[in-house]
């Protein structure tokens, strides 16, 4: 394998498919990824082999299209109708494809289970599913992350500071945040809402500590659900060279016991995660949480400042 293969943040060289290509939704997003320099080698859609979508030719299938393009790309966006998405993943990991990207929504749980398996036994990554995606800013994109390419160019400035957020809106505002305030962004990777995915904040860490260009993370945390608790242990064990800042939406929940609200992954967990006792495990761990997106970029500075004088 590849160094590439290993190192799943995408790069000027990464190549990708898109499953489900003749699909409108689709269509928009091949057109936005090509506007921004994405590299798409390919397109696949049962029965649609010999058209093309933007220039990108269309296959039956992920192995015709291996076997006529030559190569097995680095990375498929698949955005295939709930129903026929776990076999449209099963198929890219079986031809050797390392980075999954899933768009769709609603995919049922125990789909999103055997999948999130069978990459792990093959080696390869699932981002999402229920998510935009992954962008290096000023070099490639894979999803819907940003919007159409002259959106996400404003939004997304190169820089050094990686972003990880459920939500996709959120990765954006983070960054756009981020790109105002000239620290820019290394990549940013919408990771998807639902309960089951492919890959959490502590399994992406490695990822951005691999990349040199990378200097801070900054997450975007709800109240509810263990993801933060497995990155505060994560920072800890691995002893991490990033500082972190997290911006935390939902703060007032504490403050409103007789408040009922409908997260599932609050109500789950019960006591032991609510705001106030997450935002001590993240700062035990050295995490700083802002409490207003305006805030991170000065936080993020000082923590960058505290690491060069240590």
């Amino acid at each position: 394998m590849s160094d590439r293969e290993h190192h799943h943040l995408i790069d000027e060289d990464t190549t990708f498919i898109v499953q489900g290509i003749t699909g409108r939704e689709a269509v928009n997003l091949t057109r936005e990824c090509l506007d921004y320099g994405s590299k798409i080698v390919g397109g696949v859609t049962p029965g649609r082999r010999g058209r093309d979508v933007h220039g990108v030719p269309v296959f039956d299938s992920v192995a015709q299209l291996v076997e006529e393009v030559g190569e097995v790309p680095d990375g498929s966006v698949v955005t295939v109708p709930p129903a026929f998405t776990r076999d449209a993943v099963f198929e890219a990991i079986e031809a050797g494809v390392a980075l999954i990207v899933i768009v769709t929504e609603r995919i049922p749980r125990q789909d999103v289970a055997q999948m999130v398996e069978l990459a792990t036994l093959r080696g390869a990554r699932i981002i999402g599913p229920n998510c935009l995606g992954i962008i290096r800013p000023g070099v490639a994109k894979m999803g819907g992350i940003g919007g159409p390419a002259r959106d996400a160019r404003k939004a997304y400035e190169p820089g050094s500071i990686g972003v990880m957020s459920r939500s996709g809106g959120m990765t954006t505002e983070i960054s756009s945040t981020l790109s105002a305030a000239g620290l820019g962004v290394s990549t940013a990777i919408s990771i998807g809402g639902d309960a089951i995915i492919g890959s959490t904040y502590a399994e992406l860490m490695s990822l951005f500590e691999a990349d040199e260009q990378t200097e801070g993370i900054v997450i975007y945390t709800e109240p509810g659900g263990r993801m933060e608790a497995q990155l505060a242990e994560w920072v800890v064990e691995n002893e991490s060279r990033l500082p972190i800042v997290a911006f935390m939406a939902g703060r007032f929940m504490d403050e409103m016991p007789g408040m009922s609200f409908g997260h599932a992954g609050t109500i789950v967990e019960g006591r032991a995660d609510t705001a106030a006792e997450k935002i001590n495990r993240l700062q035990s761990a050295g995490i700083t949480v802002a409490e207003e997106i305006s805030e991170i970029p000065d936080l993020m500075r000082e923590k960058l400042g505290q690491k060069a004088t240590a």
